[in-house]
């Protein structure tokens, strides 16, 4: 404060201080800046988008992946859905998708639902059930090769409960190699969905579930009622990523079976690798796999809207 003709007037510092000053951004280039994922969206055009779009491209072409190459229109998408063996593929690569989508969720729901909160052991338990994810696929489908082997411990269990007429080669079986590639599968993943579902639980509020027990409401209706509306964020992210999975399987199939017996658990992922690096047929190989990314785009829409209308609903 200063004196002035015996008038009291309030100094800088105080003015400063009565009414500070907005503080001022900092000049110059923040890591807030928009421009900063420019390098990661460049990344991601030129090595997803760009790469999709060459080889949907080709798909409309007989290229050999040498050489010239001729347009021939939507012949290979027809080859696709005509030739015996493609539209296998096609068939069995939906049924392993809605099978592996169905059992994982199933499965995974029911161990969340057993090893959430009460279980002394549940950590433990969840480590066992999640280990096989972390493993390798091919590794793991070796191992299983074995296991369905003629003389593996399948059925050698068998035999030791007296049911050895049951005894076969299930891969060799071309009406139980694809739910042997199935089993494997579902048998991989279920840890993972379990996880995704255990994060889901760990929202549901106990109190409520509580409040529901105390009116009398049982196990289902509190399931049905209060646990499945609150973990719907969950089952639309297990269900889209198992369904993507399952469509896109190969490591599975070319391990236990390699496609066989005959063509019977032949995948369009497998269809993918085999006309494109074996036969050469670089085209037909684009055309199909453009298909397959048709199907997983088709489907995951359509799961998608599925799940956000019971959202909608159950709120």
């Amino acid at each position: 404060m200063t004196i002035t003709n015996g008038r009291t007037v309030p100094s800088g510092t105080d003015k400063e201080q009565q009414h500070p000053e907005a503080p001022r951004r900092p000049s110059g280039v923040g890591f807030g800046r928009w421009w900063w994922a420019l390098p990661a969206v460049a990344l991601t055009l030129v090595v997803t988008y760009m790469s999709t779009a060459f080889g949907a491209f080709f798909a409309f072409t007989d290229w050999t992946g040498l050489g010239d190459f001729n347009f021939v229109g939507v012949d290979n998408f027809i080859q696709v859905f005509q030739d015996p063996a493609l539209l296998g593929s096609v068939r069995n690569t939906l049924f392993l998708a809605g099978g592996f989508v169905v059992f994982t969720n199933i499965l995974g729901l029911l161990f969340a639902l057993a090893l959430n909160r009460t279980l002394k052991t549940r950590f433990l338990l969840r480590a066992l059930i999640f280990m096989p994810v972390v493993l390798s696929s091919v590794a793991v489908s070796f191992i299983w090769k074995f296991i369905f082997a003629f003389d593996g411990p399948l059925n050698q269990a068998l035999e030791a409960v007296g049911l050895g007429q049951f005894k076969q080669d299930w891969l060799a079986n071309p009406a139980l190699a694809l739910w042997c590639v199935l089993a494997v599968m579902v048998w991989q993943s279920i840890g993972f969905v379990m996880v995704i579902y255990l994060a889901g639980l760990a929202t549901v509020p106990v109190e409520l579930e509580e409040a529901a027990a105390l009116d009398g409401a049982g196990i289902w209706q509190i399931f049905r009622s209060i646990t499945l509306p609150t973990i719907q964020p969950s089952v639309a992210i297990a269900t889209v990523l198992t369904l993507i999975q399952g469509l896109s399987v190969f490591d599975q199939v070319l391990t236990l079976t390699g496609g066989g017996p005959g063509d019977a658990t032949q995948t369009l992922a497998t269809q993918i690798y085999t006309q494109t690096f074996l036969y050469g047929a670089f085209g037909l190989g684009a055309a199909a796999a453009l298909v397959l990314t048709v199907f997983i785009l088709i489907l995951a829409l359509i799961q998608q809207f599925t799940v956000r209308d019971r959202a909608n609903i159950g709120d």
